[in-house]
């Protein structure tokens, strides 16, 4: 089982290359039954994905572009998204565990109540997305991911790893953020840096976030 180490957190990912795996194209993500599993499915320009109260289990989705997108209780187990463009998907309740997000675009993206076990995103496009009650209950990883003017609102992401990210005007709200670990990005422009208690930074970052919280503030300095 393939896995990959971020700092303190150690991602296992969904293994699709498994020795006696073997996944099916399929045409379509929606299921009577609800569930689709062991799947191929991609290269497909959608007018609008629409899924609720579904499960996707053990599958790559790859180069999927769709103008809208609504999921309902929509759960990932096992599963990859590759090159695809999900536009400002609008994504209620649901578990990810075991996922890839790599190269995808979410940019304007609604998130909520979404729970995540095991999930990275790489490489993403992340601008503009609104992150609402988010729980991290096992390791997450945002690496080298845009993350501009995204919000972060009553969120759990202890422990999550972010790395190499643009977070130019993104926004943490009110949430807990103990132990997530901010090293290797640039944090001066950021909003809501006093609601980041106990996080893990570089000893180079307090300058970082000293301007951050001062441009947050806007506080002036004169000689007077």
């Amino acid at each position: 089982m393939t896995s990959r180490t971020f700092g303190r957190a150690t991602v296992t990912l969904p293994g699709l290359d498994e020795p006696g795996l073997y996944l099916t194209n399929i045409d379509s993500l929606d299921s009577p039954r609800g569930i689709v599993q062991d799947f191929a499915y991609g290269d497909t320009d959608l007018r609008s994905l629409e899924l609720a109260d579904s499960q996707l289990i053990t599958g790559r989705i790859t180069g999927l572009q769709s103008k809208r997108v609504e999921l309902e209780n929509v759960t990932l187990h096992g599963v990859e998204i590759n090159s695809s463009d999900l536009g400002a998907a609008r994504w209620r309740g649901g578990k990810l565990t075991r996922v890839h997000v790599r190269d995808s675009k979410l940019m304007g993206a609604a998130l909520d109540g979404l729970v995540l076990d095991d999930v990275l995103f790489e490489g993403c496009k992340l601008d503009f997305a609104t992150f609402e009650k988010i729980r991290v209950t096992g390791p997450v990883a945002f690496i080298g991911c845009v993350l501009t003017e995204a919000t972060f609102t009553d969120c759990d992401l202890s422990d999550a790893v972010f790395t190499d990210c643009t977070f130019r005007l993104t926004e943490f709200g009110a949430g807990r953020y103990r132990d997530m670990d901010l090293r290797e990005n640039d944090l001066s422009t950021i909003r809501g840096a006093a609601n980041l208690a106990k996080v893990r930074i570089d000893h180079g970052q307090q300058s970082d976030l000293a301007e951050a919280l001062v441009n947050e503030l806007d506080i002036s300095f004169g000689d007077d």
